[in-house]
């Protein structure tokens, strides 16, 4: 069995999402992100999960 160890995420201004991914690590992709977008968070979205249903969720909504 896969590890679930990858987290799928919504990069938001308020509340627009300004840009979706998964990661491994959300603290540092939130620091990499707010040299972009410095007044912006991530929010998680659903639970921790495998890496190849991750890049799924991320193909599917067009983040890629």
């Amino acid at each position: 069995m896969k590890p679930r160890d990858t987290y799928k995420y919504h990069y938001k201004i308020g509340n627009k999402i300004v840009h979706g991914g998964i990661t491994d690590d959300l603290e540092r992709r939130e620091q990499e992100h707010q040299r972009k977008w410095p007044k912006g968070h991530i929010k998680q979205v659903g639970r921790k999960t495998t890496e190849d249903a991750a890049r799924k969720w991320e193909k599917e909504k067009g983040y890629t």
